[in-house]
């Protein structure tokens, strides 16, 4: 397949880089050129606009940051629904609203182009890796004409139902992730309060019943109190305000959006999710 991809950041980039690897001609296009030349030293292509990208490309792939730059994408003055389109097949794999995922694929049908929403579940090293979990809404047809692209980016998708439903799990997903990393972070400053080595906390946390992958990966950032992004604290605000917006009202989720929501305006949405006990700690420091 003629692959095309728009937004090469932290995720889309070892993402692209896969589908390479795996002998797909790809096509790529960025705001800023400078984080396409890893991907062009490989073998891509770089697009002038998103159109071009829909005009010479079989599978166009988004992954930016929210709503309103996935809208651009589409349906700017040069987005990807301005070229000709129709018989394509576009997937949004960002982390955006259900809403917009079915108006955007309403927008892709009126051209003649299928549109699956396909957000991911995993951060940086899986997307090195090929090792993310992808949540697909649309039509069934189309997931499974693509299905093989997804199983070079990750090591299992799961067709959910009619568009948006992708988009809904994402946000479910990452409501527990948030849940869990603030778990985590208030578990260790409770402990820390109560004179227990924080080495030794981690090594109860990461081998009881309530050990998880996300507990020992992050475990390293909390010993250093260094927290370099993967998954940046300002996407996961963003992820809870979406939740939010949908119709969450439980405590728990009321609770993490507004602590992470607090974090963000001290200033620490660029530092990794983990600084959310920066914040708890009100330790706040770039």
């Amino acid at each position: 397949m003629k692959i095309g991809w728009i937004g090469l950041g932290h995720m889309g980039n070892p993402m692209a880089a896969n589908l390479l690897k795996a002998g797909h001609e790809v096509t790529v296009w960025n705001r800023s050129r400078e984080k396409a030349e890893p991907l062009l030293q490989q073998g891509a292509r770089m697009a002038d606009r998103p159109a071009e990208l829909m005009e010479s490309c079989d599978v166009v792939i988004s992954m930016v940051s929210d709503d309103e730059a996935v809208k651009e994408v589409y349906l700017g003055q040069h987005g990807l629904l301005h070229g000709q389109a129709a018989g394509k097949i576009a997937i949004d794999m960002s982390t955006i609203s259900p809403a917009t995922s079915r108006y955007l694929a309403e927008r892709c049908r009126e051209r003649g182009v299928s549109f699956l929403d396909a957000p991911v579940s995993g951060s940086v090293q899986p997307a090195r890796e090929g090792t993310l979990i992808i949540m697909v809404g649309g039509e069934r047809k189309t997931y499974e004409q693509v299905k093989p692209l997804f199983d070079v980016l990750g090591k299992m998708s799961l067709y959910l139902g009619d568009n948006g439903s992708g988009s809904k799990a994402k946000l479910a997903i990452n409501l527990l992730l948030g849940i869990t990393v603030q778990g985590l972070a208030e578990t260790m400053l409770y402990a820390k309060k109560q004179g227990i080595d924080p080495r030794d906390m981690l090594t109860i946390i990461t081998e009881s019943a309530v050990g998880t992958p996300i507990a020992r990966g992050k475990a390293p950032l909390i010993l250093e109190n260094r927290f370099p992004s993967a998954f940046p604290l300002k996407h996961m605000a963003k992820d809870l305000r979406l939740v939010h917006e949908t119709g969450a009202s439980s405590p728990l989720a009321e609770s993490v959006y507004a602590s992470y929501r607090a974090a963000l305006d001290e200033g620490l949405g660029d530092q990794d999710v983990m600084a959310i006990l920066r914040y708890l700690a009100g330790d706040i420091r770039s």
